[in-house]
């Protein structure tokens, strides 16, 4: 006798079953719902922090790293952001229905790509609650319905994120599926969220290198990849040292925890004496992992190996290397790079043109932390996750990223010969 559907398959189902009520509704209707979604989250405020406190309780007294809170922990500050999210993207401009471009052929035919959403996005993720508001506003603001898959972790935060969310939905009519939480966070779970075939149209992981392990095994569901941020910031021989300071104690302490924190350092030699031994003083409680050119001008510094350079610490620890030039630079980059952020210093306009063209990464900054690559700060509003592949998107992933295009083709009575 054959098995009935999983409690995850009717998870499922019910939200593309809901779909419809989200994508052929009028802008307006998202716009409202978003607005009534960060409205439920204000009020759900202190639910929200207690769920918070249970889950970073458990994790501390399971051993779990100082990064890794960070990235669980919520406080009023930001309970307050993700209902600011909401609304920064129910103010955004609406890309369901919107005419990227058409023509008219010799025939008289008139032809048209629109964007339409995707359907049902399912997000898998670790540890960051916010990524549950984040996710289901874009997934709103683009007409799609959602399916989040959030981590043992933060399993209390996630639910009473994903509560409040449903209750802004609720006001105003539309389906509480259209955001759904899953509750299973066993890694059985994850393949079988994986392999959903006929009832999501793409998945987007964000998570460390476990989870993208998973992913690249396990997933039948096309993936849009949410990848490691193995990010470096290249000084120049012709940059400004201060500033070279200030860029990179943002880009590697502002947030450590998170993709687009700077990894690497790579310093040229003219400047190397002058600038590293200044760089301690900037950088409190980072340890350096130094090769053996830096390592003399870093007393103090652990010796660093291949590994440290390829490795996505997510800590207070920095891997330092000294480079004789800037084609050195572009090349270890894109030996050790993951495709995310890269970054240069310098003032001279040639030096910053050939590593923009030479760098493959999602983000290229010039003269700027790492940290400014990340859908809120660039104008996206909040981010799905940044891709660090090339189909069918790139880089921080807003609602538009959440679209396809369908071809709207009007005659009048033509057939082809």
């Amino acid at each position: 006798m054959a098995e009935g559907p999983s409690e995850l398959e009717l998870l499922a189902r019910r939200a593309r079953d809901a779909s419809g009520a989200i994508a052929l509704a009028p802008p307006r209707v998202r716009t409202d719902a978003l607005l009534a979604c960060a409205e439920a989250v204000e009020r759900a405020a202190e639910p929200i922090l207690a769920a918070n406190a249970a889950d970073l309780a458990r994790a501390e007294a399971g051993g779990t790293s100082g990064a890794l809170l960070d990235r669980l922990r919520l406080d009023a500050a930001r309970v307050a952001s993700m209902a600011a999210g909401l609304r920064g993207v129910a103010g955004q401009p609406d890309p369901v229905g919107r005419v990227v471009d058409g023509w008219t052929l010799p025939n008289g035919l008139r032809v048209r790509r629109v964007r339409v959403p995707l359907g049902t996005i399912g997000v898998i993720y670790e540890a960051r609650p916010n990524v549950t508001a984040d996710a289901a506003a874009l997934a709103l603001r683009s007409g799609n319905a959602i399916l989040l898959r959030g981590s043992s972790l933060a399993e209390a935060s996630n639910l009473a994120v994903a509560t409040a969310i449903g209750e802004g939905l609720g006001a105003v009519g539309l389906p509480q599926a259209l955001v759904s939480l899953v509750q299973d966070t066993s890694r059985a779970g994850a393949v079988a969220f994986l392999r959903l075939d006929g009832l999501l149209d793409c998945v987007v992981p964000r998570g460390g290198p476990s989870l993208l392990a998973t992913v690249a095994s396990s997933a039948t569901v096309p993936v849009v990849l949410d990848g490691a941020g193995n990010c470096h910031v290249y000084v120049d021989a012709g940059a400004d040292l201060e500033m070279a300071l200030a860029i990179v104690a943002n880009a590697k302490c502002s947030r450590p925890g998170v993709c687009n924190a700077a990894e690497t350092l790579l310093v040229h030699e003219e400047v190397a004496a002058a600038f590293l031994p200044r760089l301690v003083a900037h950088l409190p409680g980072v340890e350096l992992r130094a090769d053996p050119r830096a390592a003399a001008l870093l007393p103090g510094a652990v010796a660093a190996t291949a590994a440290d350079f390829a490795t996505e610490f997510l800590d207070l620890v920095l891997a330092v290397g000294v480079v004789a030039d800037l084609e050195e630079a572009i090349t270890h980059i894109a030996r050790y790079g993951t495709g995310h952020s890269e970054a240069i210093v310098t003032e001279d306009r040639r030096a910053a043109e050939r590593f923009v063209a030479a760098v493959d990464a999602a983000a290229v900054l010039v003269n700027a932390s790492t940290r400014f690559v990340d859908g809120g700060e660039l104008g996206f509003g909040a981010e799905i996750g940044i891709s660090t592949q090339k189909l069918h998107v790139r880089g921080p992933m807003g609602a538009e990223a959440l679209t396809t295009v369908k071809l709207v083709v009007e005659g009048d009575g033509q057939v082809r010969d």
